[in-house]
């Protein structure tokens, strides 16, 4: 992958992450704010001293200075009132950065996958000759019906995928004619995961499933990598076994020889 190719990806993943945190953040604050005592606190000079005012409805009363707990309180309802603009108004200019995104980015590929004549000879399906294999990976499953939005990567498989690493793999596995699926609902348990790709071996016919890990420089990610990797291994579905897994940073990305190279090592 090309450096400045890499650079928007990486920059538009941590957009996303970054929004992620900034709603969790806005959502505590708010619910922060709620406790407040009621009104808002005005504070007036007199002198070389201040006076505090709590305004309830456009009426301010006078607070005494055995009052002070109750200014205190106003003062910090009113900074969190400014923290929430301050932070809202960076969410909205991160919506209008991944509108944007999402509208500029990537249009010369996708509109070439969108004019007929090329997507027949883009999209590569599993050799016909294995009806088999043809059916399972036509058969309807369930999705993952999570964040919809950031589906925005559209690959020669046909899937809309969350990520340009997400559409390198799938790029692999379809130029390789490796039947897959994307995001299909796995139970392990009482819980239900989503692998990146569910694949069936074209030759032995065993399922592999492939996560690939693209935040691993979070701290708050990679804890939720290790418990997904941890209740993968409590089903007997064991990393570089049954489970391929991957993981980039900013520093260190996913190469497209490092997909590659697995897809070669386990399916071909």
């Amino acid at each position: 992958m090309y450096s400045n190719e890499r650079r928007n990806f990486t920059i538009y993943e941590s957009i996303l992450a970054e929004r992620e945190r900034l709603a969790e953040q806005i959502r505590v604050l708010e619910a922060k704010l709620a406790t407040f005592p009621e009104g808002n606190l005005i504070c007036t000079r007199n002198g070389n001293r201040f006076k505090w005012y709590q305004s309830i409805n456009h009426s301010p009363v006078y607070l005494p200075k055995k009052e002070r707990k109750l200014a205190e309180q106003l003062a910090a309802k009113k900074y969190i009132s400014f923290l929430l603009e301050d932070l809202r108004s960076e969410q909205k200019a991160l919506e209008s950065y991944l509108r944007k995104h999402d509208l500029d980015v990537g249009q010369s590929a996708r509109q070439l996958l969108d004019m007929p004549g090329y997507r027949e000879l883009l999209t590569l399906p599993v050799p016909s000759q294995n009806q088999e294999l043809l059916d399972w990976v036509n058969v309807p499953y369930e999705h993952n019906s999570k964040y919809p939005e950031q589906l925005t990567h559209r690959t020669l498989s046909g899937h809309k995928v969350r990520s340009k690493s997400e559409a390198m793999i799938d790029m692999a596995l379809s130029m390789n004619h490796i039947p897959f699926r994307y995001e299909c609902a796995l139970y392990l348990g009482d819980t239900t995961v989503y692998p990146d790709f569910t694949i069936k071996h074209p030759k032995s016919e065993k399922i592999y499933y492939w996560e690939h890990f693209g935040l691993m420089d979070e701290p708050a990610y990679s804890k939720n990598v290790f418990s997904k990797l941890q209740l993968y291994a409590s089903h007997h579905i064991i990393p570089t076994i049954q489970l391929i897994t991957t993981y980039e940073t900013k520093e260190h990305p996913l190469s497209s020889e490092t997909v590659d190279h697995i897809v070669k090592e386990y399916f071909c």
